[in-house]
């Protein structure tokens, strides 16, 4: 592929994102071109080993949300957890989008959703990494976690993958705006997950399936470079069955390093982050946020 059919593919419509042969100085020059043009999104990513450019469209607000909460849980649980002096709490911080770039030949350069990390006075460890996904092939988001797991070497990946149904898309005109964000409101009551339509037009497809995975190496040797990995634990498979009411997977020695806990005997505390009744609240809010997202995008194009 020439860096003109790179950078054609990059100004494309997304949804959500794309896979694009590209040899790495095509990568560069393309993302050079980006930045030259002051364009935020979409991003531009390499995986070195596939020889493929990763084209990702902006994130949605559900997006957004899910990479947000489930941080900022983590974080609070952690900081708020009796037991650990507030010396040790103080190096646990939460970091955002995030470009990386490891290998040689092989150079793969990867943008995290959200981390969590650890910051100690001998330098910094990345603790967490998190990837939400909606609508986003399972593959890709394996092959991001993937990397932050064996090439930056974090202790446990995270992934949501958010399965959105069918949106139907008909050429019509909107009403006030207000109104349909009331009447997106008033479906979630009957159809918690939904989808939201207006008239003919699904503006939210529904959520058929949620998937949170948890990944790590532990003490396995560590895999071949480019390696994808297979999730250790999957709690969340279909929309209102199979959620509990807290995942004890993560705990103590996953956010704050095991030699900075010497001695207070916590290391395998469950970090109690994730309840259901947080999940699906934030969730259905952050459907209303996506749907209304997507009409304001279609009211400017009206109006233009």
């Amino acid at each position: 592929m020439t860096m003109s059919e790179l950078l054609a593919a990059v100004t494309r419509p997304l949804s959500p994102d794309a896979w694009v042969p590209a040899s790495r100085s095509e990568y560069e020059h393309v993302l050079e071109t980006l930045e030259e043009g002051g364009v935020e999104y979409p991003t531009l990513e390499y995986d070195g080993f596939l020889k493929v450019a990763i084209i990702s469209a902006a994130p949605s607000p559900l997006h957004g949300d899910m990479v947000g909460e489930l941080l900022g849980r983590i974080y609070g649980s952690v900081t708020m957890m009796p037991g650990i002096d507030q010396n040790i709490k103080d190096g646990v911080s939460i970091s955002t989008e995030r470009t990386n770039t490891r290998g040689g030949d092989t150079s793969t350069t990867r943008n995290w959703d959200g981390a969590l990390i650890y910051r100690a006075p001998e330098g910094k460890t990345l603790m967490v990494a998190v990837e939400v996904g909606l609508s986003q092939t399972y593959e890709s988001l394996k092959a991001a976690i993937s990397f932050s797991v064996c090439a930056l070497r974090c202790r446990v990946g995270i992934v949501m993958s958010i399965n959105e149904g069918h949106r139907c898309s008909v050429p019509t005109r909107l009403a006030a705006i207000q109104e349909i964000e009331h009447d997106l409101d008033s479906q979630l009551q009957p159809s918690p997950f939904g989808p939201l339509r207006i008239k003919e037009e699904i503006w939210f497809g529904r959520i058929a399936k949620v998937v949170l995975e948890t990944y790590r190496l532990d003490d396995e040797p560590s895999p071949p470079d480019g390696a994808i990995l297979d999730p250790k634990q999957s709690f969340v498979r279909k929309i209102g069955a199979g959620l509990g009411t807290n995942l004890a997977e993560i705990t103590i020695r996953d956010c704050i390093p095991s030699h900075i806990l010497t001695g207070n005997n916590i290391e395998a505390t469950p970090v109690n982050f994730f309840q259901r009744n947080w999940f699906e609240k934030t969730f259905r809010d952050s459907m209303i946020d996506t749907a209304m997202e997507r009409v304001w995008d279609r009211s400017r194009v009206q109006r233009v």
